[in-house]
């Protein structure tokens, strides 16, 4: 098993991410684009210790970018939303 830092990067925190957190309790966080769902799960409970309901993942495209006259490419990543069992919320995050 990957250890928690080589999985998760950091928590996502937009708008979007935030209506989700306070609607449906789930987190988005930044992952590694080569963890699985299984290895997410894992990771979020063990560093939060809290009990994971459902994982979905999501593969976002880097942009292109031009600057005067050179164009070049961002790097792809993932994002996960985890859905967290009722009642269970990360702390840290809130």
């Amino acid at each position: 098993m990957k250890a928690t830092k080589d999985i998760l990067d950091f928590p996502w925190m937009t708008e979007k991410s935030t209506a989700i957190r306070n609607n449906a309790n789930c987190y988005v966080f930044k992952v590694k684009p080569s963890a699985n769902k299984i290895e997410i799960k894992q990771a979020i409970e063990a560093r939060f210790q809290v009990r994971v309901e459902s994982v979905n993942t999501i593969n976002v495209q880097g942009k292109v970018k031009r600057t005067r006259g050179i164009e070049g490419r961002r790097n792809d990543w993932k994002k996960a939303v985890i859905r967290l069992v009722e009642g269970d919320a990360i702390k840290e995050i809130e």
